[in-house]
């Protein structure tokens, strides 16, 4: 039976979620070793190596508060990454 008392309930924080649409505005570079730039995306469509279903348009990115980690990152496979970098060949 409810009986209307409240309490407080101390929770911890884990992890902050960003759910981003980039209006065909993404922008992106991929930087070999010595940090020097090797390639530039500007053509505003989210990449499809980036986490989540996002459709082209969405930047999605779970972090842990605690160590400021992306959680839901998953390390790009060669074939991804020569997907991305695929226009500038052409």
């Amino acid at each position: 039976m409810k009986i209307g008392i409240k309490k407080e309930v101390e929770v911890e924080a884990k992890e902050l979620q960003i759910y981003c649409k980039v209006t065909d505005r993404f922008t992106a570079s991929l930087h070999d070793q010595d940090g020097v730039q090797i390639y530039s995306q500007d053509d505003g469509y989210v990449p499809s190596l980036m986490p989540g279903q996002h459709y082209g348009d969405y930047v999605i990115l779970n972090i842990d508060i605690d160590t400021g980690q992306i959680t839901n990152w998953v390390k790009p496979t060669e074939a991804q990454i020569k997907e991305f970098i695929k226009n500038d060949d052409e």
